[in-house]
């Protein structure tokens, strides 16, 4: 049975597959495709993750303009990889907002949060 790690990171391949595969047949995403591709498939994360006084659009624009690391206007799939890494570590930043900023889980540095992570058993200090 496979993980729920290996079944995301198959889903990230698949979908990239999906929308990068349509017109042209490319292997690439355009920013239209991207933004399709975010819409379609991850969008009430993706509101949970956009800044604040920022448009959904404009946070595809942002994350698209900063994964186009060779600036040729449209993402392969390291670029695309790029955005995921950014969409997650914008949703964990946020997830430390608010009242304390802990919100009950454990990053490895030396202390728990109150559960572990798949790691079988917990340590409290």
């Amino acid at each position: 049975m496979k993980t729920n790690l290996e079944l995301a990171l198959e889903c990230a391949v698949n979908v990239y597959h999906r929308y990068a595969a349509r017109h042209p047949m490319d292997d690439y995403l355009s920013l239209g495709e991207f933004s399709r591709l975010l819409k379609e498939t991850a969008e009430p994360f993706l509101k949970n993750t956009v800044p604040p006084k920022t448009t959904t659009d404009n946070y595809i624009k942002q994350l698209f303009t900063k994964a186009d690391a060779n600036h040729d206007g449209r993402l392969k799939f390291t670029e695309f990889l790029t955005t995921l890494s950014l969409v997650a570590i914008d949703a964990h930043n946020r997830s430390h907002q608010g009242p304390g900023g802990d919100h009950g889980h454990d990053h490895g540095h030396g202390h728990d949060h109150g559960h572990d992570h798949g790691r079988g058993h917990s340590h409290r200090h």
